[in-house]
């Protein structure tokens, strides 16, 4: 995690507003919200006026944000231990939501004849689906493509006009990646 994302989740943690904390913290809840969303970084003087808003040490801080982790690896072999609920889909996030800034990247298991709901709120966004194993449908703006295993495509998100299907009989897998 960087240290935007972690001041902000101890904020919400203590159910703080941005002009409360910025306000013992002597900034702008202006600059606050630019250093929660990573546009701006503050001074090292800032930073423990914030922690200490807060309640926090900076230096603990500063530790938690250099533990982020850089890579997420899933393995082939935990497929089979990846649980579907009754909705017969299941979604596998590489990263937590407050690590996806940019992009949003996760295996999708479907069960044979299930749907996945697609984003909402996406403008703009782009997206990749690549079938690992099965075979779906991808429903685009009135048209329907077919997607076998090894199969990809790369599109414009279209969320009122977008469904993605399992029509194989089997589970399929499918790597999934969106701009956010």
């Amino acid at each position: 995690m960087n240290i935007g994302t972690l001041l902000r989740k101890y904020r919400k943690k203590q159910r703080l507003t941005l002009k409360v904390v910025a306000e013992q913290a002597s900034i702008s809840e202006g600059f606050l919200s630019q250093v929660e969303n990573d546009v701006n970084s503050p001074s090292v003087e800032t930073l423990i006026r914030i922690c200490n808003a807060l309640g926090i040490d900076a230096g603990e801080l500063i530790n938690e944000a250099g533990k982020k982790e850089r890579i997420k690896l899933i393995r082939k072999s935990e497929w089979k231990e990846m649980e579907l609920p009754h909705t017969g889909f299941a979604t596998r996030r590489f990263f937590p939501q407050e690590d996806r800034k940019v992009l949003d990247s996760s295996v999708l298991v479907l069960e044979p004849g299930r749907s996945i709901p697609v984003r909402k709120n996406i403008k703009h966004g782009q997206e990749i689906l690549s079938v690992l194993k099965g075979a779906v449908e991808l429903k685009l703006s009135g048209q329907c493509y077919n997607l076998g295993q090894g199969d990809s495509a790369h599109f414009w998100a279209n969320p009122d006009q977008q469904k993605i299907t399992n029509t194989g009989n089997t589970t399929s897998f499918i790597l999934w990646v969106g701009t956010m």
